[in-house]
């Protein structure tokens, strides 16, 4: 057994615990976002909503991917990164719209 095997399924557990806790805590920030654009109906905090939940579901998706359905590790990455910035690009946005 290599030396390496320990330490890796210790950060491969360590980082299914935070993607977790990344999909938890985002899926609570996109919640509240869309609770308060149904509240008050302005369109900016749905585009902040739909940010939110762009940058929640790439941060979550690249591990997901590699993991479940055995996309390579770089392409999950990339579709990861796009989403993220694709979320930030709405957040933005968000907050330029009136």
């Amino acid at each position: 057994m290599s030396p390496y095997a320990s330490g890796a399924s210790e950060i491969a557990l360590a980082l299914a615990i935070v993607k977790t806790l990344v999909l938890i805590v985002g899926g609570f920030i996109t919640y509240f976002a869309f609770k308060a654009y149904r509240r008050t109906r302005q369109r900016a905090l749905g585009y902040l909503t739909l940010g939110f939940g762009l940058v929640t579901l790439g941060l979550f998706l690249a591990g997901m991917l590699y993991e479940l359905l055995n996309v390579h590790l770089a392409t999950g990455i990339l579709l990861e990164s796009l989403l993220v910035l694709a979320g930030f690009l709405v957040i933005a946005y968000s907050l330029y719209v009136q």
